[in-house]
């Protein structure tokens, strides 16, 4: 198997959660008794959610860069960053790369296709709802993303940093979570609701919301992860 390697720590809840879902999709696959081979390199996340409140992204790119970097020196054959936010600088942190990444949008715009979803809601931190980077990716598959209106991304944007970030998850925070979900089904039309920020999916559990169909971004990136930890080399 190829040895994965994770940039965590963004936020540490949601990395533990990375690594749950990892091992039990691995266990799936391979009923042999064998466990994922994984490194993870958990960084501290201060300084990564400042640059993107200050919009600087030269320096997000160059942490996630180095931090790519450490875990292909100790060895990792394939490496993933498990949040939505730092794929602001993706393509930047790709491209200094010396090992493949593997990105939790395109992984997500496949799992959408294969649902035969049109206009799916994001859910996320502010700097992933109002970024391009979901929208222009379903929009080459032929998708619309639908964000929040400004009242309601200011409640995800606050609730999820000072709550889930943190390991908080309130009954009345996922109530209203919910009740904004069945308001842009009826108001926007949505058919679907992407949890585009990897702690959602801890107070975000059901399947599906309002009748609209759930994804886990989070379970999606590791059930990519495992496919390709298992591809034979060419």
């Amino acid at each position: 198997m190829k040895l994965l390697g994770i940039v965590g720590g963004i936020g540490p809840e949601s990395t533990i959660d990375y690594y749950k879902k990892l091992v039990d999709s691995w266990k799936r696959r391979n009923p042999d008794g064998s466990y994922p081979r994984v490194i993870i390199n958990s960084i501290d996340a201060t300084p990564l959610v400042n640059s993107f409140t200050r919009g600087d992204l030269a320096f997000a790119a160059e942490e996630l860069t180095a931090a790519v970097r450490r875990l292909a020196n100790a060895g990792a054959d394939i490496a993933l960053i498990a949040a939505n936010t730092p794929h602001l600088v993706f393509d930047e942190v790709a491209r200094a790369a010396t090992i493949p990444l593997i990105s939790i949008v395109e992984a997500t715009r496949e799992a959408a296709q294969s649902q035969r979803l049109q206009r799916p809601a994001l859910f996320g931190t502010r700097f992933t709802m109002t970024a391009a980077f979901y929208p222009d990716t379903f929009r080459r598959a032929g998708m619309t993303i639908v964000i929040p209106n400004a009242e309601e991304r200011d409640f995800i944007h606050d609730k999820y940093m000072n709550e889930l970030f943190v390991g908080m998850f309130r009954d009345e925070t996922r109530s209203r979570l919910e009740a904004i979900v069945a308001e842009m089904k009826e108001r926007d039309g949505i058919d679907g609701l992407i949890l585009a920020g990897t702690e959602l999916p801890l107070i975000l559990k059901n399947a599906t919301y309002a009748g609209v169909p759930v994804l886990d971004t989070t379970q999606i990136h590791v059930e990519s992860a495992v496919t390709r930890m298992l591809e034979k080399e060419n």
